[in-house]
């Protein structure tokens, strides 16, 4: 029996964090102190230096085993903070573990950054053979397979252009693209690949199942997108709090995380006591169901709204609340906004200074609805991402009003079914 092409025994990686601000001080600040203050200057430091400074280890990973055999896509899931990218770092040999060990059989390659391997200056051509290099690929090799990088890539308008002028997708997708045709025997993949659009993503992800399949490479596969991880990955690790919370089968792996989830996110209303006084933004946003309570507990078949208040700062300057409904997840379900921004009405996109009060209501009834499950209500204010708020409601499906199957969406309908004999 052939051995794991990744085994990690025990892995555990600490960092000391110090909560003892000391400022900066320059050369000159110093001198300046010595010149003014000798005595009083010289005291202070030498208490520094007796002094106690107040640290604490922290651990990013503590006893991590598991082992991913050759050809297998592995899954690695949790939220932010649960030592994902301290793992690839560490088996990367970016950084080493504190205790425990880390085995590769095989060659490795990695994208964990966007531009990893890419010097701003050097054109996109220029960075091909230069990241190829670095990752180990001959000159003749980079040559023979230079059309299919830079097909995939898609960037063939801008081949000779300076990497810096690039758009962060662009970016990543050159560097997957080298990655992908470096035909290694680990590749490790982190959430990089989500700068991505759409349908670059799935490009992506077609490629790694090709890869996989046909050549047996070892998959390290690290997202936040549970559908990607499902689709892709037989078994999956699930990290919380750096230590491994379960290993197994993926989609049980997932049920797990995502039931961690609900009941870490369970806000039905959320409050900003300061709204920003230069740009607009968020007040109040509560859901209500159908009774009109409060509440993020939804029964299905039943209507429910969302109420958001928000201000605007500027006279009139375009402003609109936006909102995507997505699956747990992370599947897009339905996107809505309180004004429609191509419309040529100024009232629709050009609001006075003030407060307003917006209300969607999500209709449902016996021929649509949301299905059981969770699911995250995203808001931004004009597509502004650094307005963007997220509130999470559950579903709650009445089994005497309702069959459980499986799915997003509850679509009422009926069969019909004709006898037509026997042949």
């Amino acid at each position: 029996m052939s051995k794991p092409a990744i085994e990690v025994k025990n892995i555990s990686k600490s960092y000391v964090v110090s909560h003892t601000y000391e400022g900066y001080e320059t050369l000159r600040d110093i001198l300046g102190k010595f010149f003014t203050h000798p005595f009083r200057t010289s005291w202070m430091y030498v208490r520094q230096v007796l002094a106690h400074q107040e640290k604490e280890h922290f651990w990013a990973l503590r006893d991590v085993s598991f082992s991913v055999e050759k050809g297998e896509i592995f899954g690695v899931i949790g939220a932010n903070g649960a030592g994902k990218s301290t793992l690839l770092k560490v088996l990367n040999r970016i950084t080493p573990p504190t205790e425990g060990e880390a085995i590769l059989r095989g060659s490795l390659s990695s994208l964990l950054e966007v531009g990893t391997g890419f010097h701003p200056e050097l054109t996109g051509r220029e960075n091909v053979f230069f990241s190829g290099a670095i990752m180990g690929m001959r000159r003749q090799e980079i040559i023979r397979k230079f059309n299919d990088i830079v097909a995939f890539a898609d960037i063939g308008r801008f081949l000779d252009t300076p990497v810096k002028r690039y758009s962060s997708g662009m970016q990543v997708r050159l560097a997957f693209s080298v990655a992908a045709h470096m035909e290694p025997d680990i590749l490790l993949v982190d959430e990089v690949l989500a700068v991505g659009d759409a349908s670059f993503q799935r490009r992506c992800l077609e490629k790694i199942r090709e890869v996989s399949a046909r050549d047996k490479r070892t998959i390290l596969f690290v997202s936040h997108n549970l559908s990607a991880v499902t689709s892709l990955c037989t078994r999956c690790l699930y990290l919380k709090g750096g230590r491994v919370r379960m290993i197994g089968p993926t989609a049980e792996v997932v049920a797990a995380y995502l039931e961690d989830q609900s009941n870490t996110h369970s806000y039905a209303t959320l409050t900003f006591p300061r709204p920003s006084s230069i740009k607009p933004s968020f007040r109040s946003i509560e859901i209500h169901n159908d009774a009109g309570m409060v509440t993020n507990e939804i029964d299905a078949g039943h209507p429910f709204s969302v109420t958001v208040e928000y201000q605007t700062v500027t006279e009139n300057a375009p402003c609109w609340v936006s909102m995507t409904c997505s699956h747990e997840d992370g599947t897009t379900i339905y996107s809505s906004a309180d004004v429609d921004k191509y419309s040529n009405s100024d009232f629709l996109t050009k609001r006075e200074v003030g407060v307003y009060r917006s209300t969607f209501t999500f209709p449902a009834s016996s021929s649509l609805s949301l299905n059981e499950g969770g699911y995250q209500l995203h808001f931004r204010l004009t597509h502004d991402p650094s307005t963007e708020t997220v509130l999470a409601i559950h579903i709650k499906n009445d089994a005497r009003r309702f069959n459980l199957y499986p799915g997003t969406l509850l679509v009422g309908g009926s069969w019909s079914v004709a006898y037509l004999g026997v042949e």
